[in-house]
């Protein structure tokens, strides 16, 4: 086994997969716990489709890609929450409108200039050779800055989540650490299309959380258990990839749903006994 992994990580294109994926795994793990308890999971799914229709249009430019998705899907995460929270279309009618808005306009601009190519099935489905030295650098950078802000802002985070009406009671700018969850939450699905693609990111944020909530039950143990689940998943879902040639984003997903499946398992367990 580990001539295997250090025959796998002597591959450049799998060592950049393996740092930007394990981290954009944390980062997206920590948010799905607050994102699924609010019942807004399905924003990543919303997103990651701005974040496909923000692609083809930069293909079809042939501009850097995340340069522009990463402003497009930041605008859309803020649209998405002041549309949901002031408007008549509420939560999931919100999402669908955006997402297929947005997949649609891609999947035009894409078949009226460069036509339906690898390249962009790649953005769909994932792809870990997607990854450039800059595009590390970048996303490194980027996920840093989301792991910083949600530790800095952690007790903020936690009380708009439970009960948002308590948090603006005592003193809590609630509009505004929403705004810093979409934000974070935005970067992040964005960070991960490359390797999950657009249509799977969205299990990096559900999967983790809802496993560990299977055996947990304080918001701190989910966090916990949510972030070491997601690292582990992915690491493994990369492992099986290299080993038997299948997708990436779908090994990892694979791998997360046997760890749903597992928790499961003993969480039922543990309430007969």
């Amino acid at each position: 086994m580990i001539a295997t992994l250090a025959e796998m990580f002597s591959y450049t294109f799998l060592v950049r997969a393996a740092v930007v994926g394990l981290m954009v795994a944390l980062c997206s793990a920590l948010l799905g716990v607050s994102l699924v308890l609010k019942r807004y999971s399905m924003i990543g799914d919303g997103l990651s489709h701005v974040g496909f229709g923000a692609l083809a249009v930069a293909t079809a430019m042939r501009a850097a890609p995340l340069a522009v998705s990463i402003p497009v899907v930041v605008l859309a995460a803020f649209l998405l929450l002041r549309v949901s929270e002031n408007s008549k279309i509420r939560g999931d009618a919100a999402i669908a409108l955006i997402s297929t808005s947005s997949l649609a306009v891609g999947v035009l601009v894409i078949s009226m200039t460069t036509g339906m190519n690898t390249d962009v099935c790649n953005y769909l489905f994932g792809s870990i050779l997607a990854m450039s030295k800059a595009d590390v650098y970048l996303s490194v950078a980027l996920s840093a800055a989301v792991l910083v802000l949600f530790a800095l802002f952690y007790n903020r985070i936690f009380a708009v989540t439970f009960d948002e009406s308590f948090a603006k009671a005592c003193g809590v700018n609630a509009g505004a650490y929403n705004a810093l969850i979409a934000l974070l939450t935005a970067l992040t699905i964005v960070l991960g299309m490359r390797m999950m693609g657009a249509l799977l990111i969205t299990s990096l944020i559900i999967f983790p959380a809802l496993t560990s909530m299977r055996l947990c039950k304080k918001f701190r143990s989910v966090i916990v258990c949510s972030a070491a689940v997601s690292v582990v998943c992915f690491f493994a879902g990369v492992v099986l990839s290299y080993l038997y040639a299948t997708p990436t984003g779908a090994s990892v997903v694979a791998v997360n749903i046997a760890a749903f499946a597992a928790f499961s398992l003993a969480g039922f367990l543990r309430e007969r006994g």
